[in-house]
C-alpha cells in the first residue's frame, strides 16, 4: 500500500476518533472543547497518567471559578 494513502487512513482514522471523544465529552458534559480534549488525550498518549490529567482538569476549573 502506498505510503501517502496508509498516512490518510491513520490521519482519518485520528480525525474520526477525536470526533468520537468530543461527542461523548459533550453527553458527559465535560465542559472541554476540542482543542482541551485534543490536549488531555495527547498528554495521555505520551504517557502522562490518566487520573493525574484528570485532577489537573479539575483543579483549573476551580481555580477558575474563583475568579
Amino acid at each position: 500500500m502506498d505510503p501517502n494513502a496508509r498516512f490518510d487512513q491513520r490521519s482519518a482514522a485520528a480525525q474520526e476518533t477525536m470526533a468520537i471523544l468530543h461527542d461523548l465529552s459533550q453527553l458527559l458534559n465535560t465542559g472541554l472543547s476540542r482543542e482541551q480534549l485534543k490536549a488531555c488525550v495527547e498528554l495521555i498518549e505520551s504517557g502522562v497518567n490518566a487520573q493525574a490529567v484528570a485532577l489537573i482538569v479539575q483543579e483549573l476549573r476551580k481555580e477558575a471559578s474563583k475568579r
